[in-house]
């Protein structure tokens, strides 16, 4: 298994990205030998039309961002539950249908996995994880031409990956998929390789 440093977008309402992160999570956890940058990016902002406010400006608004607020207020100040809560994240929206702009949902999510609620809430009312996230999708859409979840980022090249099934657990499938994306990431010839159909 090759050493690999890379980041990763996520937004929470998003089922590829789940996917996709479910393999980076699963491999984590059995000790992939990988430094990975969970990297907030908002599916909202992304389809603002020219000359309409940023989401940032009415973040309430958003159905995805309060989660992802909580995402990095964890990811920033509690990493050690940060896996967990992310995935439970995750599971919560596309497991559960759960509605992300629940706070009390929410709490229950992050109560759940050791960590203060309220101690969440006060660090996402401060207003810090969502300039965190504003300045951190704003430095990759410019800097990367990112545009969508989940985008794999190696050094100066990203790469949209869309994947159609969870590791369910298994390591050896979640690390040798994600080495594999990775791989093909360092492969500049291959630009768009996609199925006609879903395969069976």
């Amino acid at each position: 298994m090759t050493s690999h440093n890379f980041a990763l977008t996520f937004d929470y309402r998003c089922p590829y990205a789940r996917i996709g992160h479910d393999h980076v999570v699963t491999a984590l956890r059995a000790g992939a030998d990988w430094d990975v940058t969970f990297l907030p990016f908002s599916l909202g902002q992304a389809h603002v039309e020219e000359g309409q406010p940023d989401v940032w400006d009415a973040p309430e608004n958003d159905s995805g961002l309060l989660a992802l607020q909580v995402g990095i207020a964890v990811r920033d100040n509690w990493p050690d539950a940060f896996l967990d809560v992310h995935q439970a994240l995750f599971d919560f929206r596309h497991l559960q249908a759960g509605n992300l702009k629940d706070r009390d949902a929410l709490g229950g999510i992050l109560s759940a996995h050791g960590l203060d609620a309220i101690a969440v809430f006060d660090e996402v009312d401060s207003g810090r994880p969502l300039k965190t996230i504003k300045e951190e999708h704003t430095s990759f859409v410019g800097s990367h031409n990112v545009w969508g979840v989940p985008t794999f980022v190696v050094g100066d090249r990203a790469v949209f990956v869309r994947l159609l099934q969870t590791a369910d657990g298994d390591a050896g499938l979640a690390t040798a998929t994600v080495e594999r994306v990775l791989d093909q990431v360092e492969w500049p010839l291959l630009n768009e390789f996609k199925h006609t159909s879903i395969p069976r």
